[in-house]
């Protein structure tokens, strides 16, 4: 474990490597698994404002799970998570040409709304757990994730460089910076 700061680090994100392969795993990411994306309550209030604007884009099964469970629910643990469809994929989902899109980021892409993702989205596969004093961050290594470690090894790109946007939206540009000096000294 590496720390900055207060987040304590997992070597895995310094040596495993990743690069999302969707051609290969199909963004099963978003319907493997036992619940939806974890949320934070503030994505709780962002997702109910933004609903209406990311609806278009919906399926019209991910729309009826919504409108009668919210945008959030708590899964089995007692964990806040987007809702589920058929107990699978997440209602925000879509498929285009056999590949799982998330409905959110395509309407951010289209400049509809200024949200891009659940930040747990943006940053799979690591896997933030926070504590009073610290946050544990995590790589979460899983099965239908094969792919895009092979993609990860073959070009050379560690976990904490493929998720460079991703970790400076949760902690900022700061901390990266020390997180970019502590993979230096780890080479050493």
């Amino acid at each position: 474990m590496i720390q900055v700061e207060d987040k304590i680090i997992s070597l895995d994100i310094f040596e495993k490597h990743f690069v999302c392969d969707l051609n290969a795993c199909k963004g099963a990411c978003c319907i493997e698994g036992d619940a939806g994306a974890p949320l934070s309550h503030e994505e709780e209030k962002i997702l109910g404002k933004i609903y209406e604007k990311v609806k278009p884009y919906m399926r019209e099964e991910g729309i009826i799970e919504i409108e009668n469970q919210g945008v959030a629910v708590y899964d089995e643990e007692g964990d806040l998570t987007t809702p589920l469809v058929n107990n699978k994929e997440c209602a925000f989902v879509i498929f285009e040409n056999g590949i799982t899109k998330c409905t959110i980021e395509k309407a951010y892409n289209d400049g509809i709304i200024d949200f891009k993702k659940p930040i747990s989205c943006h940053l799979f596969p690591i896997r933030i757990k926070e504590y009073r004093d610290f946050d544990a961050v995590n790589y979460e290594e899983i099965k239908i994730c094969k792919p895009a470690c092979e993609c990860g090894s073959k070009l050379e790109v560690p976990v904490y460089v493929f998720l460079k946007e991703s970790l400076i939206r949760k902690y900022g540009e700061d901390w990266y910076k020390e997180l970019l000096e502590a993979a230096q000294l780890l080479k050493k």
